[in-house]
């Protein structure tokens, strides 16, 4: 019956911007909803980080409802009677909330994405797209909810906590990349389309950069160093790669099942604000040599922008004792430089096609 209910909730939810996008005038509502679906995809990546940074990832321990309920509206009794039981333990009402919000916005996001295969292939012989593309995402946000699933039942373990954030991004830049699709785009001058490789590395590189930083977050790591640019007063501190990149063990424990040590998580930690320099210098560096085309002029300064976001934030979180709101603004900053890379690749992509089509006239 709680299964039903929560269907309803998700309807109900996705019924407001289904509603914002038929009331629109225009031809192009597939793309309007594809938008749409992008923005809400956003909206529900930082909210699972609130989720996370709040530790409300186990607020209700079961899933996909809360102690068997709908909402923790009908399981507060049960809510109550475990945080008596264990005060300081993951367990309360707002933790309860929060998590169910987050459950809540996924929901609605699988509603809008089952629209998004309806109408796909109700108008597959006008759209400017595959009505496969769609089918995808549906694909892909039902893998992203079983390692929702699992993130609750294997309690927090990090490997899949950074996993289920690696596919919400994917969802997210997947659901770009489509919505590119759909609407026209200002073509870069021909020269520009040499730097698609360079743009490729880029991206490469942030996602190498984004799921370590998932995985500081899943270990709980971002305060392993409180210093900087060193690290307990050293450029190189006592570090066991080993233990703090096994990833297949529970939260907080070895594969063995001791407490993680100190020397993981600084592993960890050092790993991760280290690889920022190499990403920050390649990005920069590529935003610097984009902004000669006037076409991605915009978009260059935006990478520029983001990535000297990225750097003061990331800093600021060991300085300031990781800040909920600083921290949130970190990881926004992360899924905005992905949707900002995906952009330019694209751009540059409709170039490059732009001059092997000339080409081949000539």
């Amino acid at each position: 019956m709680f299964i039903l209910q929560l269907s309803l909730i998700g309807i109900c939810i996705a019924l407001i911007p289904l509603a914002w996008v038929w009331l629109r005038s225009g031809a192009d509502r597939f793309g309007k909803l594809v938008w749409v679906t992008t923005i809400l995809t956003f909206d529900l990546v930082l909210f699972g980080s609130f989720t996370r940074l709040t530790d409300s990832g186990l607020g209700c321990p079961d899933w996909p409802g809360c102690y068997g309920a709908a909402s923790p509206f009908i399981a507060h009794q049960a809510i109550q009677a475990a945080q008596a039981a264990l005060p300081s333990g993951p367990v309360t009402m707002a933790k309860a909330w929060i998590e169910m919000m987050h459950r809540y916005l996924a929901l609605a996001l699988g509603v809008l994405i089952i629209a998004q295969v309806v109408v796909a292939w109700c108008k597959r012989k006008t759209l400017p797209v595959s009505p496969w593309w769609p089918v995808a995402l549906l694909i892909l946000i039902c893998v992203q909810g079983a390692f929702g699933a699992w993130t609750v039942t294997l309690k927090l373990q990090p490997i899949i906590v950074t996993i289920h954030l690696l596919l919400g991004l994917t969802l997210l830049g997947a659901l770009a990349r489509l919505a590119l699709s759909c609407m026209p785009v200002v073509v870069p001058e021909p020269a520009a389309s040499r730097w698609q490789p360079a743009v490729w590395i880029g991206l490469a590189l942030l996602v190498v950069q984004i799921a370590l930083g998932g995985w500081v977050s899943a270990n709980y790591a971002v305060l392993a160093c409180t210093d900087f640019p060193t690290c307990h007063g050293a450029w190189l501190p006592p570090m066991d790669f080993a233990q703090g990149f096994q990833l297949w063990r529970a939260l907080g424990q070895t594969k063995a099942g001791d407490f993680i040590t100190q020397d993981a998580l600084v592993a960890i930690h050092w790993t991760h604000r280290n690889f920022a320099w190499v990403v920050s210098v390649w990005l920069l560096g590529l935003g610097l040599r984009l902004r000669q085309f006037k076409a991605l002029l915009t978009l260059a300064n935006g990478l520029l922008a983001l990535v000297a976001l990225q750097c003061l934030t990331g800093l600021a979180n060991i300085l300031l004792q990781w800040p909920l709101l600083m921290a949130l603004v970190h990881n926004g900053g992360a899924a905005l430089l992905l949707l900002l890379l995906i952009m330019l690749n694209y751009r540059i992509a409709i170039s490059r096609q732009s001059v092997r089509h000339t080409a081949a006239k000539v």
